[in-house]
């Protein structure tokens, strides 16, 4: 199935309104849109190799406008909309997690939710909801985000094609990892 979400994403990315099309996912997935933009990151990038960083940028601009718009949503309208959205999803059992994460671990929960397979959209919803300050979930979006969006980028300007291959087949592996290296990194700056 991920291969051919890959497929028509490529289509996409080369039509004309393709760097629109960036926005809009970039900007959705954040609140409600099940695909996240990487999808259309890919083959934009591997179009143009050199443009790879400005996709990179555009993703991270419009999901962080996009997380914003989830935030404020969860934290004015959470019983309404956010509900509402959750269910749509399926995503109850996740937002309960979620729910623990951010009473245990606060903002950081923003980070590990940016970089791995959990529904960014969720994560901009609860964080509204559970009265996140704005500040420190749009720092940490930044961050989690924009070193999601710029690894893959970076992947595809350095191996081009390899990238495509690799990513496709092992893109909630690479997220993990990233996840694996973010808290070692966070152990390493607490004992040093």
């Amino acid at each position: 199935m991920r291969s051919k979400i890959f497929s028509k994403f490529w289509d996409v990315a080369k039509s004309k309104g393709a760097l629109q099309t960036l926005v809009f996912v970039s900007i959705t997935e954040s609140i409600f849109f099940p695909i996240p933009p990487d999808v259309l990151l890919i083959p934009m990038g591997l179009a143009k190799r050199e443009k790879a960083f400005f996709y990179a940028g555009i993703c991270l601009i419009g999901s962080i406008v996009g997380g914003i718009i989830g935030y404020c949503l969860g934290y004015f309208f959470m019983d309404s909309i956010g509900q509402s959205l959750i269910r749509f999803y399926g995503l109850g059992d996740k937002y309960l997690y979620l729910q623990h994460l951010y009473l245990k671990y606060e903002f950081w929960a923003v980070g590990i939710a940016g970089l791995t397979p959990v529904p960014y959209k969720l994560c901009t919803l609860t964080a509204g909801a559970f009265k996140i300050p704005i500040l420190s979930f749009t720092l940490v979006s930044l961050f989690s985000r924009g070193l999601r969006f710029y690894t893959i980028s970076a992947l595809i300007f350095w191996q081009g094609e390899k990238a495509r291959n690799f990513l496709e087949k092992r893109f909630n592996w690479v997220m993990s990892l990233t996840v694996g290296l973010l808290i070692l990194g966070f152990i390493a700056l607490k004992w040093f």
